[in-house]
């Protein structure tokens, strides 16, 4: 029995979501628990919005 290539693409994004979901738990709560880890995740999720909107400005 042959599978689609959608069905292939569902079932990969499926797989994606749903590690991605684990990691972002795993790393909630480490972030939870370290203060110090929490203001260096801060400035990362600050400096990747610079960037993507410093991409988004050059493709206009």
């Amino acid at each position: 029995m042959n599978s689609s290539p959608m069905m292939n693409m569902v079932k990969g994004a499926a797989i994606g979501l749903a590690a991605g979901v684990a990691v972002g738990i795993a790393g909630k709560n480490a972030v939870d628990r370290n203060p110090k880890l929490k203001r260096k995740a801060n400035r990362a999720m600050r400096t990747m919005e610079s960037i993507m909107n410093t991409a988004q400005y050059m493709l206009k």
